[in-house]
């Protein structure tokens, strides 16, 4: 770690570099940790539930940004669903 510290104080044009660098990989860390906690469609345990879209709720939009999306369910879909199950 002094190794690290001295390459710093020898050149000092490093250091907005690494601050950047640091700053991207906190985002995203920050932005996985959200994703997984918040999110229904990222899951960890596959085995659990096989078929995970079943439970999405189709009224609440997935994408992180949604402008103008209206959601009707497509009648020959529920139709075949009712039929699978």
């Amino acid at each position: 770690m002094s190794g690290f510290l001295q390459l710093l104080r020898k050149k000092k044009e490093l250091i907005p570099l690494i601050g950047f660098m640091a700053f991207a990989a906190t985002g995203a860390t920050s932005a996985s940790i959200y994703f997984l906690f918040t999110k229904t469609d990222v899951i960890i345990n596959k085995t659990g539930n096989p078929e995970p879209w079943e439970r999405l709720d189709p009224s609440k939009p997935q994408k992180l940004i949604t402008i103008n999306q209206k959601w009707r369910p497509v009648e020959e879909l529920e139709l075949v669903k009712s039929i699978t199950k």
